[in-house]
């Protein structure tokens, strides 16, 4: 698909749009963005990021912006609910659609493009729920941070017309969580939480029953009180990424003695505690310059 040259290039995460404005005026700006769109479907996942996204719609265009969720065995029940209640508190309307992403052989597989076969087929549902409701865009919660990190669905948002207003506008991980406290929502300090196929290592299929071992596993950590965590599955190895300043915590034998048993009872045979602690990504691929990107322009669209 050809690009037109006056849109907006947010593939280069090296030049940041609008610098020198602070979170309050990129705010307003966001606000300016969104209100000439008339209507819109916001995806939405409960994350920080897409929340600030589907709070200002809301605040701008009413009834006229339209939350949707994309359900599927790779989003967490807990995910689902806090994003439903959230968004029932500042009193929006949010639509849950199924999405089959478990059905296509290509995302099973879990290459390294997994992400774009995942957002494909969310992208697809969104612009269905868009021609129903008359909709002139899709606005997705991607950052100014994202487009350094390994983001195969930045493709499929392209394809799909998908726009990125806080990437259009310049908005970092620290400006969108000022907004976010700003307008209060649950969201604002809530850690980060991408979908339980990103705790699969590429190459190993990904399934509904290791998907929901994976689940299980983190609540079953959370339910001990740590806030921050992921449970990489390999196989039957569990292995555990806490922030630093939790590893002495989960080492106390109280703790580690319940997180042996429960992943056991989960069915993995051994336990791991990751010394590295928690990383972001850490199964993402590494290139020689150190910075993973999908290779190809992701521009931003506004729909015909």
């Amino acid at each position: 698909m050809d690009a037109d040259a006056s849109l907006l290039n947010i593939d280069d995460p090296g030049q940041r749009p609008l610098p020198g404005l602070d979170w309050r005026e990129r705010l307003e700006c966001l606000r300016a963005l969104i209100a000439p769109l008339g209507e819109v479907v916001v995806a939405y996942s409960g994350g920080v990021d897409s929340s600030l996204v589907l709070r200002v719609a809301h605040d701008v265009l009413g009834p006229r912006a339209h939350g949707v969720i994309g359900r599927s065995d790779s989003y967490a029940a807990r995910e689902l609910a806090l994003a439903l209640e959230q968004a029932a508190a500042f009193g929006a309307e949010v639509e849950v659609v199924t999405t089959g992403e478990l059905s296509d052989a290509k995302f099973r597989a879990n290459a390294l493009d997994r992400c774009y076969h995942c957002k494909s087929e969310l992208y697809r549902r969104l612009d269905e729920v868009a021609a129903r409701t008359g909709a002139s865009a899709v606005l997705d919660g991607t950052i100014t941070e994202d487009l350094a990190d390994w983001r195969p669905g930045r493709r499929a948002a392209a394809e799909r017309r998908v726009r990125s207003p806080l990437a259009e506008l310049g908005f970092t991980k620290a400006d969108v969580r000022a907004a976010a406290a700003h307008y209060g929502l649950a969201s604002q300090d809530k850690p980060a939480s991408p979908c339980l196929a990103s705790r699969i290592p590429y190459g190993t299929e990904i399934t509904r029953e290791n998907l929901g071992m994976v689940e299980r596993a983190e609540e079953l950590i959370r339910s001990l009180g740590f806030r921050e965590l992921r449970v990489r599955h390999h196989g039957d190895v569990a292995r555990i990424e806490l922030p630093l300043g939790d590893l002495p915590r989960a080492l106390l034998p109280e703790f580690r003695g319940q997180m042996i048993e429960g992943l056991s009872q989960i069915g993995y045979r051994f336990v791991a505690l990751d010394l590295a602690g928690l990383r972001s990504g850490s199964l993402n691929p590494a290139v020689a310059d150190g910075t993973p990107r999908m290779p190809g322009p992701s521009r931003v669209f506004t729909r015909d």
